[in-house]
């Protein structure tokens, strides 16, 4: 958490740290920035092949990483809530449409889909949020499905139907509130593939190419031949930048989970 606070903190903070007149290069030219500065010519990170800071690029491509995995996760966590919910609290041939469809989405890999809608709806901001976003739900819907088909059938449920209650209020009452956990500690996980996602996606190409992020630095890096100028100030920041990022989300998730799910709770409090 620590972690994942300094990295926030330096996203809102980044008119503060860095020039955003810097990202562009005609800047950096009448600027006369040297190209392929080291960290020991120009610090704190040196420049690019353009004699652009790296800096200011790796501050400001903090908030497009963060932006775009924050947001793709909430629509993920949405839909794939609303169709977990709906198909396992209702049941019958709408549960078994809602099924089929979340296997067809965990059927067809995952990149390949997400390639082939980000080229078609085209490269920007908000279409890489939106593929992302409707490409990563199924995994949450099946998650929420089988805890809502085993909620619904608790005596607490079975006491409210019996009294008369109606199936929103059930919903309402019982049923969200006691999946919302799990959907907490979902959103936790979801966050880390999304920012994997938007990396792998502006590292092929096909992020917005009006902004900066820590995969487009990665592409720039690497069709600039920053590996064969040996310029690890380019490419290593922003792949570490990823890692830190995504790897503190996991943990942070699986601590959630462990903490919020009451099985996994009960399992190591046994193992103890």
């Amino acid at each position: 958490m620590l972690v994942l606070g300094v990295f926030v903190a330096a996203a809102l903070a980044a008119p503060l740290l860095a020039d955003e007149a810097n990202l562009r290069a005609i800047t950096a030219d009448a600027r006369d920035y040297p190209r392929w500065a080291s960290p020991a010519e120009l610090g704190p990170l040196g420049t690019d092949s353009l004699g652009r800071p790296i800096w200011d690029q790796l501050v400001y491509g903090s908030q497009v990483s963060l932006l775009v995995g924050i947001a793709a996760t909430v629509i993920a966590i949405v839909i794939g809530t609303v169709v977990g919910v709906v198909g396992g609290f209702v049941g019958g041939w709408t549960d078994a449409a809602l099924a089929r469809l979340t296997e067809w989405f965990l059927v067809i890999p995952f990149l390949p889909l997400a390639i082939v809608l980000a080229a078609v709806l085209g490269p920007s901001l908000e279409n890489i949020v939106l593929v992302i976003g409707i490409t990563s739900w199924p995994v949450t819907a099946r998650l929420i499905r089988s805890q809502v088909l085993s909620i619904k059938e608790r005596l607490y449920v079975e006491r409210s139907r019996a009294l008369g209650a109606s199936g929103a209020h059930i919903m309402g009452r019982h049923v969200l509130p006691s999946v919302m956990p799990l959907v907490i500690a979902n959103a936790t996980l979801t966050v880390p593939v999304a920012i994997l996602s938007e990396t792998a996606l502006a590292f092929l190409g096909l992020g917005d190419p009006t902004r900066v992020s820590w995969g487009s630095m990665l592409e720039d890096s690497f069709s600039a031949g920053a590996l064969g100028q040996e310029a690890w100030w380019w490419y290593l920041p922003p792949g570490l930048c990823v890692i830190a990022v995504v790897l503190s989300f996991t943990l942070v998730g699986r601590a959630l989970e462990g903490i919020l799910d009451p099985r996994l709770r009960d399992s190591h409090a046994v193992g103890r």
